[in-house]
């Protein structure tokens, strides 16, 4: 199976979008987005850690109202993105900001984002990549690899024999085709991560199946990026 991801029409002419900055603005409402998605709802409490020019440049680019605005569930193409902050007070989400330095590996507009939500917390490191894409590189302490470019499910689990046939037979039985497919893991035995790729909209009743097998801990399905 490759892993080279092809290319679209959306990475040719770019995202549908309000705002100066397919990267700093476009790109940073989809790491909101996802980031949503991955906590499962909105956030109480956010913390907006910037790197590099997402940190020198991005409140002139709205950076901080496009990712607040992703993590509010608007879209990129919402014209409320340049009132998420006041929105984002009004729903009662609480938001800070920091520069950050994520070190020499991390693309130049890159962010943290820790964030809670009743008992849950959860971090994710993403970047923006130009044009309006966005690659996802950590998920709490899990390494992954992901764009948004498809429809994708994160599931995290007990690492133990048959974990990864359980859940291909369990897509399969419901017609769903994985298109990429990655595993990480703490150590053998303990926790992992999949992060599965699929050219099939994930119905609901997928996702809560998978959450019912008793070695899995949670799961998230994020939507393709360019439906949210």
């Amino acid at each position: 199976m490759s892993n080279a991801r092809p290319t679209s029409l959306f990475d040719i002419i770019g995202p549908v979008m309000v705002g100066p900055s397919s990267s700093h603005t476009a790109g940073a409402v989809r790491l909101g987005q996802i980031a949503r998605a991955i906590l499962g709802g909105q956030p109480e409490a956010v913390l907006v850690e910037l790197h590099g020019s997402f940190a020198l440049t991005g409140q002139g680019h709205g950076t901080d109202r496009a990712v607040v605005a992703g993590l509010l569930g608007l879209t990129t193409y919402d014209a409320r993105i340049r009132d998420s902050l006041s929105l984002a007070e009004q729903a009662g989400m609480e938001v800070r900001f920091a520069a950050t330095d994520l070190g020499p590996g991390a693309p130049p507009n890159s962010l943290r984002l820790t964030m809670h939500k009743g008992d849950s917390e959860c971090r994710m490191v993403g970047s923006s990549v130009g044009g309006g894409l966005v690659l996802i590189s950590t998920v709490d302490d899990y390494e992954v690899d992901f764009s948004g470019a498809f429809h994708t499910l994160l599931i995290v689990s007990q690492d133990r024999p048959g974990t990864i046939n359980a859940v291909t037979n369990w897509l399969a039985a419901h017609q769903i085709n994985v298109a990429f497919f990655s595993v990480s893991r703490e150590e053998r035995g303990g926790n992992s991560i999949m992060v599965i790729e699929t050219d099939d909209p994930i119905p609901p009743a997928v996702t809560e199946g998978l959450a019912s097998f008793p070695w899995v801990h949670w799961v998230r399905h994020i939507q393709r990026i360019t439906e949210i």
